[in-house]
C-alpha cells in the first residue's frame, strides 16, 4: 500500500513526533471517520511507499534520513496572507525547504500544489500571476513540476465566505490563468497541471495528470494499485491509498480547508493527541474493534 500522510491534517507540520515514533515502532492505528470503533492497524512492513503532503515541511526534514521506504512530496505553497491562512509560516521559510526537501528525495518526488486559486479584490487576477511567476523563479531548479486547483464549494468555503469575498470564474479568468501560469512554467523548465478539475486548461498548455499517477507509483514500488475513490464514490486516475490523518485536527485554520470545519473540535482533538498513542488523536478504547489492513 502507499500511505499517504495526509489528506485529512496536516500530520507533517503538527505531528511529526508522532509519526516518527510510529514509524519506528513499526505500525500505526487509524479510526474509521465513518465507523469510530473500527481501527484499521497499518505495519509498516506492509507500506510500499510514503507520500507527504504539507504546508510546512520543516518538521521532518532532519527525520527522513531515519524512513526507509520511497518518499513522495506534495508541499502546498500559496500566495495567501494570515487572514486565509493564519498559522502557516513565512513563505519563505518553506520555499528553503521545498528546496531541501528537493535535494533529499529528488526532483521527480516533489510536486508544488498551487492548490486552491479563489479570486477576490485582494487576491486578484494580477496578484495570482505576479505571484505564480515569482514562485517559478524562486523554485528553478528544485521543482519540475506544480499542480494547480481551484476553489471547491465545501463546507468550511461556505462558513468562511465573508472572509474569502471570493466571486465566480469567468472564461477569461481562465483564460490568463491558463496562459500566464503556462508561460511561466515554461520559462523555469515546469509544467502546469490539474488534476480532477473541471476547467483543465489543457488548451492554455496546462497537462491532465493525477496527484499520484499509476507510472510514478509501479516506478517507486514495482506494484500496480487500483484507481483511489473520490469525491461521493466518483473516480479519478490517482493511485489509491491509504490516509492516516484525522479531520478538524489541523491548526493551520486555512479559511477554505476542506478537511477542517470547527475550529473548537480542531482545538479538542489536538488537546487530546498524545505523542505516544497508537492513534494520531485520543488512545484505544476496550471496545474498539482492531484490524489489520495489508493493503
Amino acid at each position: 500500500m502507499i500511505l499517504n500522510v495526509s489528506g485529512r491534517t496536516d500530520v507533517v507540520a503538527f505531528y511529526t513526533d508522532w509519526f516518527m515514533n510510529r514509524y519506528r515502532e513499526g505500525f500505526v492505528d487509524v479510526r474509521n471517520p465513518f465507523n469510530p470503533n473500527m481501527i484499521s492497524r497499518i505495519k509498516f512492513e506492509h507500506v510500499d511507499a510514503i507520500l507527504f503532503c504539507t504546508k510546512n515541511p520543516i518538521p521532518i526534514i532532519d527525520k527522513l534520513k531515519e524512513i526507509h521506504k520511497p518518499i513522495l512530496f506534495h508541499v502546498t505553497l500559496t500566495p495567501y496572507k494570515n487572514d486565509i491562512e493564519p498559522h502557516v509560516p513565512p513563505k519563505g521559510q518553506i520555499i528553503e525547504a521545498i528546496k531541501k526537501i528537493s535535494d533529499i528525495v529528488g526532483i521527480e518526488h516533489l510536486t508544488v500544489r498551487y492548490d486552491p486559486i479563489f479570486l477576490s479584490d485582494k487576491y486578484s487576477l494580477e496578484y495570482h500571476t505576479k505571484a505564480f511567476d515569482k514562485l517559478c523563479k524562486l523554485l528553478n531548479g528544485y521543482v519540475n513540476k506544480i499542480l494547480v486547483s481551484f476553489i471547491d464549494d465545501y463546507k468550511n468555503v461556505r462558513k468562511n465566505q465573508s472572509i474569502l469575498n471570493f466571486r465566480e470564474f469567468t472564461e477569461n479568468d481562465y483564460k490568463i490563468i491558463g496562459e500566464s501560469f503556462s508561460k511561466s512554467a515554461k520559462e523555469n523548465g515546469m509544467i502546469v497541471h490539474t488534476c480532477f478539475e473541471d476547467r483543465n486548461l489543457v488548451e492554455y498548455g496546462f497537462t491532465k495528470g493525477e496527484c499520484l499517477s499509476h507510472e510514478l507509483a509501479y516506478t517507486l514500488t514495482g506494484k500496480k494499485y487500483p484507481n483511489w475513490k473520490a469525491r461521493k464514490g466518483q473516480k479519478c486516475n490517482c493511485v489509491q491509498m491509504v490516509d492516516i490523518g484525522v479531520y478538524n485536527s489541523c491548526k493551520h485554520f486555512c479559511k477554505y480547508c476542506y478537511a477542517n470545519f470547527d475550529e473548537k473540535q480542531v482545538m479538542k482533538n489536538f488537546n487530546n493527541h498524545h505523542p505516544t498513542s497508537t492513534l494520531l488523536i485520543g488512545e484505544l478504547k476496550p471496545d474498539d474493534m482492531i484490524k489489520e489492513r495489508i493493503k
